[in-house]
């Protein structure tokens, strides 16, 4: 089975002058991007999104930051299977936390079951503290948690809070999901490190914590298998802020024990063929079409791997 995940930039569904079209990749929080002309690069932006995961080609394909589910099948009839990839007959967008509608969503070739949203939670329906600063009514994900199986593995997709605009503020937002994550799966499986599970999306962690210490320690640390630490350190990064010359890894696919134990060759691969051209750091090659900052398939790379026999 192969798995992907690949946080998409704000893929939404809108209708314009009678017409449904989608929104590029782009946030607007700087001028080029809310520039009323930059709505002429959406049509590309999204062919790109297609052809990155026409690439992945994966049997399950985790997204991040999907409006709704008419938009991710919008997506799905009007771009990608014009890439000429098999189609993904099985897709899930359920609601979630965020205000600006940006969910997680599933493309799978293969039936899923069990599809459980834990966006209602809160804190305390696991026995969480609640971060200073938030309120007990709170949801415990700021988006959601997205479980479900696929065969006999069960994916854990999650799409964490954003390292700002208060650094400390968020660390203890992201520890408070990263604690839910563990006790969910603890809760869903006798024994979790025998089980065949993996963690995959957007974990937002930034490059330096304000802490020292890692926020999604819980899910870390002894609980799963970096399946990323698999690559040379160099190339484990999927998103970059080209002004700055930094990348960072905020993208995750962590394994249980005995997935990592059970597919030790299993290592990631991360498609960065899609992202603009500002990123200097990536020197490989760029799909036909992606221009410096825009058109571009979305502003993190995707990343896949593969597990021969599940």
């Amino acid at each position: 089975m192969r798995i992907a995940t690949f946080n998409v930039q704000n893929l939404r569904l809108r209708l314009r002058a009678g017409r449904s079209r989608l929104d590029g990749a782009r946030d607007g929080d700087v001028a080029v991007d809310s520039h009323p002309a930059a709505a002429a690069l959406d049509d590309a932006d999204r062919r790109l999104t297609a052809r990155v995961i026409a690439k992945l080609d994966a049997d399950v394909v985790c997204l991040q930051e999907v409006f709704d589910r008419a938009t991710l099948d919008h997506f799905h009839d009007r771009y990608l299977r014009r890439t000429g990839i098999a189609s993904y007959p099985h897709r899930v967008c359920l609601p979630g936390n965020d205000g600006r509608g940006r969910d997680l969503a599933i493309l799978s070739r293969r039936p899923t079951a069990d599809v459980t949203s834990h966006a209602h939670l809160r804190p305390a329906d696991l026995g969480i503290p609640v971060p200073e600063g938030q309120k007990a009514a709170t949801p415990l994900f700021r988006r959601d948690c997205l479980m479900l199986r696929v065969g006999t593995l069960t994916l854990v997709l999650c799409h964490f809070k954003a390292p700002w605009p208060d650094p400390d503020a968020a660390w203890r937002v992201r520890r408070m999901e990263a604690e839910g994550v563990r006790r969910l799966i603890e809760r869903r499986f006798d024994d979790p490190a025998a089980a065949l599970w993996l963690i995959a999306g957007d974990l937002n962690e930034p490059t330096t914590e304000p802490r020292g210490e890692r926020a999604i320690a819980p899910i870390i640390a002894g609980f799963s298998v970096d399946l990323l630490a698999r690559l040379p350190e160099g190339e484990r990064w999927s998103y970059a802020l080209p002004d700055l010359g930094i990348t960072g890894r905020p993208d995750a696919l962590l394994a249980s024990p005995a997935l990592g134990r059970g597919w030790p060759r299993a290592r990631p691969r991360v498609l960065r063929e899609g992202m603009g051209r500002e990123v200097a750091q990536y020197r490989g090659t760029r799909l036909p079409g992606v221009g410096c900052h825009r058109p571009h398939a979305s502003d993190h790379a995707a990343l896949v791997v593969d597990f021969e026999g599940l």
